[in-house]
């Protein structure tokens, strides 16, 4: 099954039922101005609620490297996930991937990847000019296509049970980034929509085995 990330976590019950699901990892929005932001401990307590194979990434936007990496080290996160104007090299640290969100305006094109560092993992996401993800809506998946030919990408932006395997089939991405497509309200997941979303996402033809990359890594994608 194509790998899942459900972000936006609040709660140790949904990380639990991600884990269940088969998610490979849970992200922990660490943007203050976020509804879905938590503290850096209860975000340590929920990841201790989930099998250690599942990956806690932490979302930032514009925040120090330092502070980004004292967090990381607090929670026992594996990655970070840099989603404002960041330097994506200076956020290598304590072996950690880094994942750089690329926001796809309405006019932007495949050649907007060639700006994010190759060694980051490239995530694609809907511009919106005051929220940093979370927005619902969804990118250009005819752009997105034509990024994941040149390059491994996680695809966000606009995913529900209801659209997920035509994204799979007309961008096949190697990973997913969901979370108000499985969410009751902002933070607060909806165990019914995450339940079939993953079974649109298993069930779809185009789903197959994949490595995560995201691995606590400094090196360049593989």
């Amino acid at each position: 099954m194509t790998p899942i990330k459900i972000c936006g976590i609040t709660r140790a019950e949904d990380a639990v039922l991600a884990a269940e699901l088969g998610a490979t990892w849970i992200g922990f929005v660490f943007w203050p101005r976020s509804p879905r932001c938590v503290t850096p401990a209860a975000a340590a307590d929920i990841l201790a609620a989930v099998p250690p194979q599942v990956t806690g990434v932490g979302v930032f936007v514009n925040q120090p490297p330092d502070d980004v990496a004292a967090t990381a080290a607090r929670v026992g996160l594996g990655a970070v996930q840099l989603h404002g104007d960041e330097a994506p090299t200076q956020y290598v640290v304590g072996g950690r991937r880094v994942i750089k969100a690329l926001r796809l305006s309405a006019d932007s094109t495949a050649a907007a990847a060639d700006t994010v560092w190759s060694g980051a993992t490239l995530l694609l996401d809907a511009f919106d000019p005051v929220r940093m993800g979370g927005t619902g809506r969804r990118v250009d998946w005819t752009v997105a296509s034509a990024i994941a030919g040149r390059r491994r990408m996680i695809l966000s932006g606009g995913l529900r049970t209801e659209n997920v395997r035509e994204a799979l089939d007309r961008v096949a991405p190697y990973a997913l980034d969901v979370s108000s497509g499985v969410e009751a309200e902002p933070g607060i997941k909806d165990p019914a929509r995450m339940r079939s979303f993953f079974d649109a996402v298993r069930e779809a033809p185009s789903s197959h085995p994949q490595g995560s990359g995201v691995e606590a890594t400094t090196g360049a994608e593989s």
